[in-house]
């Protein structure tokens, strides 16, 4: 594949003029330095854990290679500081946690490291294309979207990463009986989740309890300070 505009989103889609398309997505890139403890994570772990975003983008990329074996596929958008991959990171997994934010990903190595779990792998390229080009139809047994970006003011809605055709797209890809679990700490986003999928006749769940393995993080306990209120749900490929 050719270069990225955006090295998060590999590939290039041009207009019918040919320039760069510029496309909506529902990140924004952060800079920041690591710390020291982050720094030595990712001089320790990152050869082995995180792959590289033009890995990720080459024609033969395969994540069984990547991991070493055969196992169901468990995605992780938006992983953070890696609470909950250090938490719940299931061995008979294979796990991908999927962050754009550099030092997120080289805390995320510290945790995992001291927690000795060695099924992650991280990579911080654009889950809808992740989605898209690296996981077959039926291959991902759970995917997992805990506080995604809501994008609060109106005018960016469109960014928010739970739409109609992300919905489309993650019913494809998981197995028959695989599960998505969602959460989100902005009662609207909640509302939109709600309505997105029950419209997506090949998923089935909605509003549900706090899940119990789900860790209290830190960004969760922020929102619940402003008196925000947690919203869970979880949807299985019908």
């Amino acid at each position: 594949m050719s270069g990225a505009v955006d090295p998060a989103r590999p590939g290039i889609r041009l207009t019918e003029d040919g320039r760069p398309l510029r496309e909506v997505v529902s990140y924004t890139r952060r800079g920041g330095r690591f710390t020291t403890p982050q720094q030595q994570a990712w001089d320790t772990r990152a050869a082995e854990w995180v792959v590289p975003e033009a890995d990720v983008a080459a024609d033969d990329f395969d994540w069984a290679a990547r991991f070493g074996r055969d196992a169901p596929y468990l995605i992780e958008i938006g992983s953070g500081v890696g609470e909950a991959l250090a938490s719940i990171a299931r061995p008979e997994h294979n796990v991908i946690g999927i962050e754009v934010w550099k030092p997120g990903v080289a805390d995320t190595l510290r945790r995992l490291d001291k927690a000795g779990i060695d099924n992650v792998r991280m990579c911080s390229v654009d889950a809808v294309w992740v989605l898209e080009h690296t996981v077959a139809p039926g291959e991902l047994a759970e995917l997992w979207t805990f506080f995604p970006d809501p994008w609060h003011k109106a005018r960016h809605h469109k960014r928010r990463l739970v739409n109609p055709d992300f919905a489309a797209l993650v019913a494809s890809r998981l197995a028959v009986g695989g599960t998505w679990r969602l959460a989100t700490d902005w009662a609207d986003y909640a509302e939109q989740m709600v309505e997105v999928l029950d419209a997506e006749p090949l998923l089935q769940g909605g509003v549900v309890e706090r899940w119990d393995e789900r860790p209290h993080t830190k960004f969760e306990r922020k929102g619940v300070a402003k008196g925000r209120v947690i919203t869970d749900l979880t949807y299985i490929r019908v």
